[in-house]
């Protein structure tokens, strides 16, 4: 379904999209309240539903760079590299942030959490890998929604850095 119809369903993510003018779909799926393995449960439904391949679903992650958080954007499958992370933006290390520091400064519930229309924009780096793409997915801001869009334009929307980040 085309971004703009589902406007009253719109989180700060879509807002986002919308007022930077970027193309985007989005997808909605029913979330299992009994689940907590969020990305794999995108990876299930959308691939069955899209048609599309596990490492075009991209998971937010949220890392602590030593008292400033930072976003990585990895395909579902992959591993996050800690010390990548850290490279790519710049900082000395990084360590997964805390839940409860993630919902603070992003707005959004773990599960949820989407790179595009942060409460506290952060730092963010994409993987690489979502280059190869016509389109890749990730979350729309709540459980259950997902938003495909040109790999650039989410670099552009969220003024990421590309590196490789997996381990």
């Amino acid at each position: 379904m085309a971004g703009r119809a589902l406007m009253a369903a719109a989180t700060p993510a879509i807002a986002a999209l919308e007022a930077a003018g970027l193309p985007f779909q989005m997808h909605k799926y029913k979330h299992d309240r009994r689940r907590d393995d969020y990305g794999d449960e995108a990876v299930a439904i959308t691939m069955k539903t899209l048609g599309v391949e596990a490492a075009q679903i991209f998971k937010t992650l949220v890392v602590d760079l030593g008292g400033t958080l930072g976003v990585a954007v990895i395909p579902v499958p992959n591993k996050l590299s800690l010390k990548a992370v850290a490279k790519a933006l710049g900082a000395s290390k990084a360590e997964m942030a805390q839940a409860a520091k993630v919902t603070r400064s992003t707005g959004y519930v773990l599960g949820g959490v989407s790179p595009l229309g942060q409460k506290t924009p952060l730092p963010t780096v994409v993987d690489s890998s979502a280059l190869q793409w016509d389109s890749i997915l990730c979350s729309g801001g709540r459980r259950g929604l997902e938003i495909q869009l040109a790999p650039a334009d989410l670099v552009t929307a969220t003024d990421a850095v590309v590196a490789e980040v997996t381990a």
